[in-house]
């Protein structure tokens, strides 16, 4: 194998909308192993939403990337040299270096996947955050009882397609997601949802009003702004809101219509936020009830993929623009 790989830095940071221009392919010489670490070819990484905020300055719940370091997030590989006893050459491994071909990893920052449970990259979706975030929020921070009326806004998305479906399972009456665009609407009979609202055809709040005509009791924000307002606006006495993101903000140079409420998201503060790094003590458990969902085919998944760590910005920027169906990975081609 080569001693050398390739790696996606940060080449400066954004005003407003990030392009290409913002990101640099360079290749890079391997260092050594030390004693417990493990070297990582990856074949699968990730890329979220919540990593736009992280291309700012600024102090966040989790710290900005660098300029002209490389990027890092969630990845999927194959360890191919090992200094580690408990973690061996060949052994499937979760990590948090990802925008790489390849990983120097500390043997305590990986965790063994099991790949006969699910495709390896299900665990950068529905078996990984994602899916964790979805089900935390749900059971947690706005639980759903049974017989609740659920809003789910980016309902197409990673998070979004796998809660609408979590929330059935949990005994909601009714599940409503929100997507941009007729196809991705349409989409969303196939994760459950009862009624889907395009954002892009008419005000949120109109059709929030139609879909749910007695008010809904929880709503999971993605999104902020108006759908934050409309979703205020339609919660009956007692409801509860998880907010986990606000991705129309993202991008923004100056107010957004609606609510600008995220800061009480990153914050933890009451209506109420999400940070899932605040709980991967429950992934035991999510997974154990996530397999059985697979396993009886009562949850379902869907991935938008593209190939190679070079499109890796390109599909970052998918996600910010709403390009993907369910989770949006990058396959690596590493050598």
């Amino acid at each position: 194998m080569s001693n050398t790989t390739r790696e996606i830095r940060l080449a400066a940071r954004p005003v407003g909308e990030p392009g290409p221009e913002n990101f640099t392919l360079a290749t890079v010489d391997l260092p050594e192993l030390n004693d417990g670490q493990v070297l990582v070819r990856n074949t699968w990484m990730s890329v979220d939403p919540y990593m736009r905020g992280r291309m700012d300055e600024g102090e966040s719940y989790i710290p900005p990337f660098r300029v002209g370091a490389a990027l890092d997030g969630g990845a999927i590989g194959e360890v191919v040299a090992s200094r580690a006893e408990a973690v061996p050459v060949g052994a499937t491994v979760s990590h948090f270096l990802g925008w790489r071909e390849h990983a120097v990893v500390d043997a305590s920052a990986v965790t063994v996947v099991d790949t006969a449970l699910a495709p390896p990259q299900a665990y950068l979706g529905v078996l990984g955050t994602p899916g964790l975030t979805a089900y935390v929020s749900l059971t947690e921070i706005a639980p759903v009882r049974p017989g609740d009326v659920v809003f789910v806004s980016a309902a197409a998305g990673a998070v979004g397609s796998v809660a609408g479906q979590i929330a059935k399972q949990l005994g909601a009456s009714r599940v409503i997601g929100s997507a941009g665009g007729p196809v991705k609407a349409e989409k969303l009979a196939d994760f459950g949802f009862d009624a889907a609202l395009d954002y892009r055809s008419g005000p949120i709040g109109e059709q929030l009003a139609s879909a749910a005509p007695v008010g809904i009791d929880v709503y999971l924000d993605h999104v902020g702004g108006d759908h934050l307002e409309a979703a205020i606006g339609a919660l009956r006495p007692g409801g509860r809101v998880a907010l986990v993101g606000a991705i129309s903000q993202y991008n923004a140079t100056g107010p957004v219509p609606g609510p600008n409420l995220y800061p009480a998201a990153v914050k933890q503060l009451s209506l109420r936020g999400m940070v899932v790094s605040s709980y991967l003590d429950r992934f035991p458990e999510y997974v154990g009830r996530a397999a059985g969902w697979l396993a009886e085919g009562v949850l379902r998944t869907e991935e938008t993929v593209f190939d190679g760590l070079e499109r890796a910005p390109e599909a970052f920027l998918g996600v910010l623009s709403g390009a993907n169906t369910g989770k949006m990975l990058v396959r690596l081609d590493a050598r």
